[in-house]
C-alpha cells in the first residue's frame, strides 16, 4: 500500500515521471488482493500457515512487476500499443483487486454465518467486527481509484488522499479493537465453549440460580473447574460477571411470575426470595439495572394491560 500510495504522489506532484515507476506502482495492487486473503484466513483459522501452493497467487504480479522493468519511456509516449497494454493492464489490476476483496467478503460472512448458531466470544466478535471494517475501507479505496480512472471523475490527488485517510483511520480502530493481540486462535476448538454450555444448562434446566447459597465457589465446585476459570468462562461467553450472570436468570423468572396474574397474591418480596435473591433491596437493585424500571412499577403497568 506504501509503494502504490507512493507513486499516486509522485505522478501527481512529479514532472515526467519514468513510466517504469507507474506501472511498478500499479504492479503493487496485485499483491494486496491476496495478502489481504492470506490475512481473513489468519485471522478466522487457528494455526494457519502459509503452504507453498499459495504463493502462486503471486504470480500476476511478479509477471507485471518484471515486464515493468522493461518499459521505456520512449515506448510508453510513442506507441499505439503502449495504450492498449495500459488499458488492459489496469482493467486486469482493478478486476484483480475487486475479485480478492469480493472473495475475503464471503469468506468472513461464511465464516460469522458458522458462528450464529453458537455464542461467540469477545474475540470473535473483535475479529468480525474489525474485518469488515479492513474490507470496506479497501472497497472505498478501490471505488475512489475507478472513479479517479473514469475521465477524471474525480481529481487524482483524492486517491492517495482518501488511501491514507483510510490505512490511518484502520490503524486507529485495529488499536481500539486490540486486533493486534489476537489471531485465528480464537477460533480454535476448545473445553471453554462446552463448560459454558454445561453452566447454562444448569441455570436452564435444573435453574441452579434459585439457590440463594449459589456463590462463584460453589458452582465451580459443581462443573468441577477452579474459581478463575469459571469466572472467565462466564466473562468471555456471556460478557456478564459471575452476579450479573445468575441475577439475569432470577429476574427473567420474576419477570414471568409477575406477568401471571395468579402470583398477584404474592408480595414482591415473596417472589424476590423464590427467585433465589437473599434481601429485597439486592432484588430492587437488579431488577433496576436489567429493567430499567422497579419491581413495583413493572408489576403495575402489567397488572393495567
Amino acid at each position: 500500500m506504501a509503494f502504490r500510495i507512493g507513486k499516486s504522489v509522485m505522478l501527481n506532484f512529479g514532472n515526467d515521471l519514468e513510466p517504469i515507476f507507474i506501472f511498478i506502482g500499479l504492479a503493487f495492487l496485485l499483491l494486496i488482493g491476496p495478502i489481504l486473503r492470506w490475512y481473513v484466513l489468519a485471522m478466522t483459522n487457528p494455526d494457519f500457515s502459509l503452504d507453498r501452493i499459495y504463493f502462486l497467487e503471486l504470480m500476476p504480479f511478479v509477471m507485471i512487476f518484471v515486464a515493468s522493468l522493461f518499459i521505456s519511456t520512449e515506448w510508453y509516449e510513442n506507441s499505439r500499443m503502449a495504450i492498449v497494454v495500459f488499458g488492459s493492464g489496469l482493467i486486469f489490476i482493478y478486476l484483480h483487486l475487486a475479485f480478492y476483496i469480493g472473495k475475503c467478503l464471503h469468506m468472513v460472512k461464511t465464516k460469522k454465518n458458522n458462528y450464529k448458531i453458537t455464542v461467540q466470544t469477545k474475540s470473535q466478535k473483535n475479529i468480525f467486527n474489525w474485518l469488515y471494517h479492513l474490507l470496506i475501507g479497501c472497497i472505498l479505496i478501490w471505488i475512489t481509484y475507478v472513479l479517479n480512472i473514469l475521465d477524471n471523475t474525480v481529481p487524482y490527488i483524492i486517491g492517495p488522499i482518501v488511501y491514507s485517510i483510510v490505512i490511518y483511520y484502520l490503524s486507529y480502530k485495529a488499536f481500539q479493537m486490540k486486533v493486534i493481540e489476537i489471531d485465528g486462535d480464537a477460533f480454535a476448538v476448545n473445553e471453554s465453549l462446552s463448560l459454558f454450555n454445561r453452566i447454562s444448562q444448569l441455570m436452564v434446566e435444573e435453574k441452579l440460580y434459585l439457590d440463594q447459597e449459589l456463590s462463584l465457589v460453589k458452582l465451580s465446585e459443581i462443573v468441577d473447574k477452579t474459581k478463575q476459570h469459571t469466572s472467565s468462562v462466564i466473562n468471555q461467553y456471556a460478557e456478564k460477571n459471575f452476579n450479573d450472570y445468575i441475577n439475569y436468570y432470577r429476574i427473567q423468572d420474576a419477570k414471568r411470575m409477575f406477568l401471571d396474574v395468579v402470583n398477584n397474591k404474592f408480595t414482591i418480596s415473596s417472589i424476590a426470595f423464590d427467585v433465589g435473591f437473599s434481601s429485597l433491596s439486592s432484588f430492587n437493585a437488579a431488577f433496576k439495572k436489567f429493567e430499567g424500571i422497579t419491581p413495583s412499577k413493572f408489576r403495575q403497568s402489567n397488572n393495567r394491560k
